[in-house]
């Protein structure tokens, strides 16, 4: 318990499934949180549930205006940002690329792609004036490798397009002691992979996986705290896969 002692982190993507059991994770670990989504009714419930050191906010992520509101938000509410985990995101439309239109890819890249840019330009300032900060993207193995079987190249681009930003990032701020990585799960069992898949798919998915079972949020949010906590200090420009090892076959 207190990892995360002091901290002020946002959350995108926090009223229900993975997000929200980092904001949970955050509040037991110490941290205030603002929890983002566009989902009020979910959102404003969890931020009750979680107390004092939670607040709600509705965000669309791929708003420019929306990522300077939710910063000063979180400033005036709990303090300078000193953790952001980029959590929003679609699967989009699994259609193979020449029968994909524009308006998809483009839907899909501004959620997955165009928020993890905006959200890291409107915490960074506020990340300098705290004396440093964690970024956590949330990517997929989707942005590791290819996955046969699988028609979907925005999802796709947005995804390996998160991991280069993180990058990138990483080797900017570096030295204002701002930390970027990136977190690539493969199958976790959240409401987007329940209601993409039945039962029967679960067990087929969880059969592919070398450990024997597909993830649970739990798992992730472990991850995500480490990398959130100044037990990562010296880890910035990685990306860690968090998939049982499928993509090891």
């Amino acid at each position: 318990m207190g990892r995360l002692s002091g901290k002020v982190a946002i959350i995108t993507g926090a009223a229900q499934g993975m997000g929200a059991e980092h904001a949970r994770r955050f509040i037991a670990e110490g941290a205030s949180v603002l929890i983002t989504d566009i989902d009020e009714e979910r959102g404003t419930a969890l931020a009750q549930e979680l107390g004092g050191r939670a607040a709600f906010t509705a965000l669309n992520v791929a708003s420019e205006a929306g990522w300077a509101a939710a910063v000063a938000l979180a400033e005036a509410r709990f303090g300078p940002v000193t953790a952001l985990i980029n959590n929003a995101g679609i699967i989009g439309a699994a259609t193979k690329c020449a029968d994909l239109s524009e308006d998809e890819f483009n839907k899909v890249c501004a959620i997955n792609q165009t928020s993890v840019f905006l959200g890291t330009k409107h915490v960074i300032p506020s990340m300098q004036r705290a004396g440093g900060g964690s970024i956590v993207n949330i990517s997929s193995i989707s942005g590791i490798v290819a996955i046969y079987g699988t028609p979907n190249v925005a999802y796709a681009a947005s995804k390996f397009a998160v991991r280069g930003i993180t990058k990138q990032v990483a080797i900017e701020y570096g030295k204002d002691g701002i930390r970027a990585n990136s977190v690539h799960p493969g199958y976790i069992k959240t409401k987007m992979m329940t209601d993409a898949l039945d039962d029967e798919g679960i067990k087929i998915a969880s059969a592919s996986v070398p450990i024997g079972r597909v993830g649970e949020v739990e798992d992730v949010s472990n991850l995500v705290v480490f990398l959130a906590s100044d037990e990562s200090g010296f880890i910035t420009g990685s990306e860690y896969i968090i998939d049982g090892g499928l993509t090891a076959l």
